[in-house]
């Protein structure tokens, strides 16, 4: 019994001790296991495997996948980083720009702003298309020019309140619909995810004038088509309590991990611990710190249950660097106040 217990524990966990993990490695193929047929078989994986939508909103995703293995787990996870086409800026012309962001890195930005548009009704423009159609791209308007604030008071030294479209955000981004669009698509549909997303900061006299080109595309060709900003996967959690612990000690058990994960309850009169949620755990194996407690506490993840997170890459927009990130978007200047080092 002890026997087959060790090799089912092998089979389907893998255990976190104070010094290592055992059972990293999958097992489950043919002639691993005496008296275990693990060859693969479809109808049993049809039958084995599930997707479950734990938590989904406008900006992320948390999904279970139960019944594969990590290949598969990891599959999924970089078909989302790649291969899910959506729409983004890939032209800019450039018309007029007197900010002190240069013409390449504005395009940087506005290669990040993620474009509130369903990919699957557009084409994928040819190579060498140059104008665009109304089947293959998405047009926007960007003219905002600053100016000073007649209104503001003599003593103020709030830009917000001394100067009038200071800040550019992707709500002054204007869809120009091409063709028939207009038609096709209610107004409010085509617009970025985020109107407030600061793309720069001008002064009096600045000026941005632009066009830019929205195209279908995918994360493998660039980056900024990615329709994720983070895709990740981990195992969930199995927290097994190898004996009763009670009292005091149920308290300091705890507090040995995250918030939510062991909680303590009144049984006729004492206070027990039990496992609560084991998928809140980050496993910071702070349990292994006690001497008292280290060994009545078996830690382990589930081999073949996934827990997928993806976040949407709004957030990224929001705070992006682009003084760090590759080319974005072409720039193409049409004519300019200042001389431009193109």
């Amino acid at each position: 019994m002890a026997a087959s217990q060790a090799v089912e524990e092998m089979r389907s966990r893998v255990v976190l001790g104070e010094f290592g993990v055992r059972n990293v490695h999958t097992t489950d193929f043919p002639g691993n296991y005496s008296g275990y047929d693990d060859a693969w078989d479809q109808d049993r994986f049809e039958k084995n495997f599930r997707v479950d939508v734990v938590h989904m909103d406008e900006n992320s995703l948390e999904f279970d996948m139960v019944g594969i293995d990590a290949a598969i787990a990891n599959a999924f996870r970089r078909i989302l980083l790649a291969e899910v086409p959506t729409m983004a800026v890939e032209k800019v012309l450039v018309y007029n720009n007197t900010s002190i962001v240069q013409d390449e890195i504005l395009a940087h930005r506005l290669g990040l702003i993620p474009i509130h548009a369903d990919p699957r009704l557009f084409e994928y423009r040819n190579q060498g298309d140059e104008e665009g159609t109304e089947i293959d791209t998405l047009q926007f308007r960007l003219q905002v020019r600053c100016t000073r604030n007649p209104h503001a008071a003599k003593d103020s030294s709030d830009p917000n309140e001394l100067y009038v479209n200071h800040k550019v955000y992707t709500r002054h981004m204007t869809w120009i619909p091409l063709g028939n669009q207009a038609d096709l698509f209610p107004e409010g549909t085509i617009r970025p995810v985020h109107d407030d997303i600061l793309i720069a900061q001008l002064r009096p006299g600045q000026e941005i004038d632009l066009l830019m080109h929205c195209v279908k595309g995918i994360g493998k060709d660039h980056a900024k088509f990615s329709p994720v900003a983070t895709a990740s996967y981990r195992l969930l959690p199995d927290i097994t309590l190898l004996e009763p612990v009670e009292g005091e000690a149920a308290e300091e058990l705890s507090r040995c991990f995250s918030p939510g994960v062991i909680e303590v309850q009144e049984v006729q009169g004492k206070k027990v611990a039990r496992v609560a949620n084991p998928r809140l755990d980050t496993f910071s194996r702070e349990i292994f710190r006690n001497e008292k407690l280290k060994k009545v506490v078996r830690l382990a993840r589930v081999r073949d249950h996934y827990i997928c997170k993806k976040d949407l890459p709004a957030a990224a927009a929001h705070t992006c660097n682009p003084s760090a990130l590759g080319g974005q978007g072409e720039w193409i200047t049409r004519s300019r106040e200042r001389d431009h080092p193109g």
